[in-house]
Formats: C-alpha cells, sequence, structure tokens
C-alpha cells in the first residue's frame, strides 16, 4: 500500500504516518518545513498548485504510483470575523480548500490511470455546525465535505472512492490556544469526557483504507459532542 499524506509532519498527520509505516505501508508525506524519520518526507506548499504537482511527480517516482491520499494538511485561525482581515482568510481558503482540491485533481488523473484509488480527506465537525470565531475555518472544511461527496459521485465509476473524517476536538497543538477552563468546558460536552487521540483518527482512516465500498461518506468522529 503507498499512502501520501499532506500536512504528515505534526499532530494528526504524523500520527497516522507513523500508525501506517507500522503496518508496513509506503508512506509519504509533505509540510512547508521540516520533515519525519522513516517516511518518504518532502517540503511544498499544498496551496500551490506548481508546488504539488512536484511534490506527487516525487511520490510516483519513488513509490511508482499512488493507492492513497489522505489530504491532512489545514491551518486554523481563531478570532472575531470583522476583525480578521484577507490574508489570513486567503491563506486558510488555500490551504484548506485549494489543497485538498490541488492534490485531489493530481491524484484523481494519476488514479484513473491505474483504475483504482482512495482519496480521505481530514475534514472537522465545525464544517457542518460551524464555529464562532473560526467563521472562514468553517467554511472551509464545510467545502471540504460538499467537494468530498461531489467527487465522490464522479469518480467512483472509475474505481476511485473518496470519503472525509469530520474530527471533533483532537489533542493536538492545534487546540493549544484553549485555556484549562476552556478544555474544561468542551470536554464536560463530550460524552466520552475526553479529546480524542491523533492514534483514533489513524485507525479510522485505516478503517477506510480497508473497506473498498464506502463511498462518498462523511464519518464523524466527535465522541458525540453535544454542539
Amino acid at each position: 500500500m503507498r499512502i501520501f499524506i499532506t500536512g504528515g509532519t505534526r499532530g494528526i498527520g504524523r500520527a497516522m504516518a507513523l500508525y501506517f509505516t507500522e503496518k508496513g505501508y509506503k508512506v509519504a508525506v509533505c509540510s512547508r518545513k521540516g520533515g519525519l524519520e522513516g517516511v518518504l518526507s518532502l517540503n511544498g506548499d499544498v496551496g500551490d498548485y506548481a508546488d504539488c504537482k512536484g511534490l506527487f511527480e516525487e511520490v510516483i517516482l519513488q513509490f511508482g504510483g499512488l493507492d492513497v491520499l489522505i489530504n491532512n494538511a489545514g491551518l486554523s485561525h481563531v478570532g472575531y470575523f470583522a476583525d480578521t482581515n484577507p490574508e489570513v482568510w486567503h491563506e486558510l481558503i488555500n490551504t484548506n480548500l485549494g489543497g485538498v482540491i490541488n492534490c485531489s485533481h493530481l491524484a484523481v488523473r494519476q488514479m484513473l490511470g491505474q483504475g483504482y484509488g482512495q482519496i480521505i480527506n481530514i475534514s472537522s465537525i465545525w464544517g457542518r455546525v460551524g464555529a464562532s470565531c473560526e467563521a472562514v475555518y468553517s467554511a472551509t472544511k464545510g467545502g471540504v465535505d460538499t467537494f468530498t461527496k461531489a467527487l465522490a459521485k464522479e469518480v467512483g465509476g472509475a474505481g476511485i472512492t473518496v470519503n472525509a473524517i469530520a474530527c471533533g476536538v483532537v489533542e493536538t497543538e492545534m487546540n493549544n490556544f484553549l485555556d484549562p477552563d476552556e478544555k474544561a468546558d468542551l470536554t464536560s460536552e463530550i460524552p466520552l469526557k475526553r479529546f480524542a487521540k491523533p492514534e483514533e483518527i489513524a485507525q479510522a482512516v485505516d478503517f477506510l483504507v480497508n473497506s473498498g465500498y464506502i463511498n462518498g461518506q462523511i464519518i464523524t468522529l466527535d465522541g458525540g459532542l453535544t454542539i
């Protein structure tokens, strides 16, 4: 199994890379900077189509093909929308939604030629219900969900499945802006009484990787969060 994970050096992406490497899969990751030992580690900006093209060319060169694309790269921004500037929201849109579209386009072109493949997008529950002070982030994830469903209908007949995991609150650096009281309040709303672990997202992705008939689905992993 040959897997390419965007944003694969921290948080959920790192957990997935290590998880699938331990299973013996060929794993490539990309990030804007830095790297991860034990996998094919590349640098590039998923919001830039030219960068993405170079990343895919290298992955195909090294692996001889690609079975699974996991679109995980993403940015967050917390603050009142009225105080947000265009530079911030364009970066969010280009990375969170544009990156999914860029990489999926290149993956589909490769997978159409081989007659099979899987695209798995890491989304968020905020794409469904919206989050106060994260309006643009929520919008990008809503776009990811709709793109997932639409593309799944388009390429399913070619043997390519497209699904998404809509995460709730996960123990990653992205949520370090929360203070202890805010974390406690969020935890109290989760029936499981804890945040998800990045490794648990990896397990859900593995379920999709090994389930060939699931297509066009947004699988929610929020611990039953009452929102």
